[in-house]
């Protein structure tokens, strides 16, 4: 027994209890200080406190918010949001072609790093509903001690309290199984496998994705390094008709007005050839991003001018169409989500029915009792038991009813996107095969534009240097020229484009040499 024989005064628990609720005042006033986090007013510059961890402490024991504040809304810099994904690693020197380039997309695209995760996260949500199908076994352990302290009324043993202290331990183990629900964890199970499958198939969606990105950012800036050659070959072109120009000049057979419409074709020349300078960097960068690399990534690109063009193609089929939708991944990712959709409705309907479950317990109780200073008094003992439930509901105050119809209601739209996607799907295809025949005719009539305005460029060039013709003519054929060319690259570039569109509505980018297959190689 734990007497307390000194006298107890009554103020010095009045002091205790007020000196408690002081601090209990003070530290609720804390939370109004991390208002200084903030901006300190909507016109003026945030000024970051050194240390944002006192926002709770009190002023003046947190960081020090003095200093100069900038003039403008320039936000704190962090050198670790600055830290730039590394180059992939390449052969110095070595012309990567487009296979290859798919071949580093595929390893440093996020995209495909992405949807990966997302498929993984979809494969452990099958094996948590799996798991609903186990018991659980649970271990627990409850101990606790409780002292009370009684105060006594004067008597003559000058004993003014006595105390009474009781601690024990219960160390549990306890078993829960639901033995029966109707079908909920099967179709939860279902409907998880049925997501499983969605996130699959929209993981090889991603990698055709990345091969046909990567595939038409590669002919784009084939495109550009052919206009470049041709604004080259432009820029050559024009120095002839100065040359010429100069010579008539020297000779007294021309005047200042040919040679400044010389120096001015030169002059204009030199601008295509900026301009197209800046559409090839432009377009290199549009090819790493489509790779996923760093854009201070350094590649040397393989040309893309030599490269045959797919035959003319008919309209598609609808059994061409039907083959297709049934490999695409967004058609059959959409599906996979329908069906889910459906499980989830299985799966309302089996809360309105009862539940079986098994639980069992067992348990040890060690308990010690003192009262004053007598002996204490300790008490052991152990129980088991087996319980069998049935939980069946009642009411629900409407919840399950919106559950079901939420249910149906999510299935109804996961119907309309899978048709929706089947229609934008085959439309892709209709659409990609017209594409492909315009370029390819488009390809056709700038190749024969090519070689009319070759001819006329030089015939143009030498009636004017023998004096039959005008230097107007000259350098109108010139530019001409230059436009043809430009033309060309163009329709070989979006010829080689619309196949690999063609190939990819039809779901068959599929691996790196899938847009050469494509072309028709």
């Amino acid at each position: 027994m734990a007497v307390n024989r000194s006298p107890t005064s009554r103020s010095s628990a009045r002091r205790r209890v007020i000196l408690l609720l002081g601090v209990a005042l003070a530290l609720g006033g804390c939370a109004d200080n991390a208002l200084k986090l903030a901006p300190k007013s909507p016109s003026e510059p945030w000024t970051p406190a050194s240390d944002n961890r006192s926002a709770l402490l009190p002023e003046g024991q947190g960081a020090d918010t003095a200093g100069s504040a900038e003039s403008d809304f320039r936000p704190p810099s962090d050198p670790a949001a600055a830290v730039l994904e590394p180059p992939p690693q390449l052969v110095a020197g070595r012309t990567y072609d487009l296979p290859e380039l798919i071949d580093i997309a595929a390893r440093n695209n996020p995209r495909t790093r992405i949807a990966w995760e997302e498929a993984r996260q979809a494969a452990l949500a099958v094996g948590m509903t799996e798991a609903t199908f186990l018991p659980t076994l649970t271990a627990t352990v409850i101990g606790g001690a409780q002292q009370v302290r009684t105060p006594l009324p004067d008597n003559i043993t000058g004993i003014d309290s006595f105390t009474t202290t009781v601690d024990g331990v219960v160390p549990a183990l306890l078993v829960e199984w639901l033995v029966f629900d109707f079908g909920q964890r099967r179709a939860n199970a279902e409907a998880a496998r049925h997501n499983s499958f969605a996130a699959n198939v929209s993981f090889t969606g991603a990698h055709q994705q990345v091969i046909y990105e990567v595939a038409v950012a590669y002919y784009r800036y084939g495109a550009t390094i052919a206009q470049e050659r041709a604004a080259h070959q432009a820029l050559r072109n024009s120095r002839l008709i100065q040359n010429a120009a100069d010579s008539r000049n020297d000779r007294g057979l021309g005047t200042s007005v040919e040679v400044a419409q010389a120096r001015q074709q030169v002059a204009q020349s030199k601008l295509r050839l900026v301009e197209a300078q800046g559409a090839r960097r432009d377009a290199y960068q549009g090819l790493l991003a489509a790779m996923g690399v760093s854009p201070m990534t350094e590649i040397k690109v393989g040309d893309v001018a030599g490269r045959t063009l797919p035959r003319s193609v008919g309209q598609p089929t609808e059994q061409m169409i039907k083959a297709a939708l049934a490999q695409r991944p967004d058609v059959l990712a959409a599906y996979s989500r329908l069906q889910a959709s459906e499980a989830g409705i299985r799966a309302a309907e089996a809360e309105f029915r009862p539940k079986v479950y098994l639980s069992g317990i067992a348990a040890q109780d060690q308990a010690d009792f003192s009262v004053g200073g007598l002996p204490g008094v300790g008490q052991q003992s152990t129980s088991a038991g087996v319980l069998v439930g049935m939980a069946i509901p009642i009411y629900s105050g409407g919840l399950r009813r919106a559950q079901l119809e939420e249910a149906k209601s999510l299935s109804q739209s996961a119907k309309e996107v899978f048709t929706q996607t089947q229609d934008a799907a085959a439309r892709e295809i209709v659409i990609a095969s017209d594409t492909l025949r315009t370029a390819l005719e488009a390809h056709a009539a700038a190749r024969e534009l090519t070689a009319a305005a070759d001819v006329t460029y030089d015939a143009a060039l030498e009636s004017y240097r023998s004096g039959v013709g005008t230097i107007t003519d000259a350098t109108a054929a010139d530019t001409g020229l230059l436009d043809a060319r430009q033309a060309q690259a163009d329709a070989h570039a979006a010829a080689l484009v619309a196949a690999s569109t063609l190939a990819f509505s039809l779901g068959k980018m599929t691996s790196q040499d899938a847009p050469a297959r494509a072309a028709g190689r």
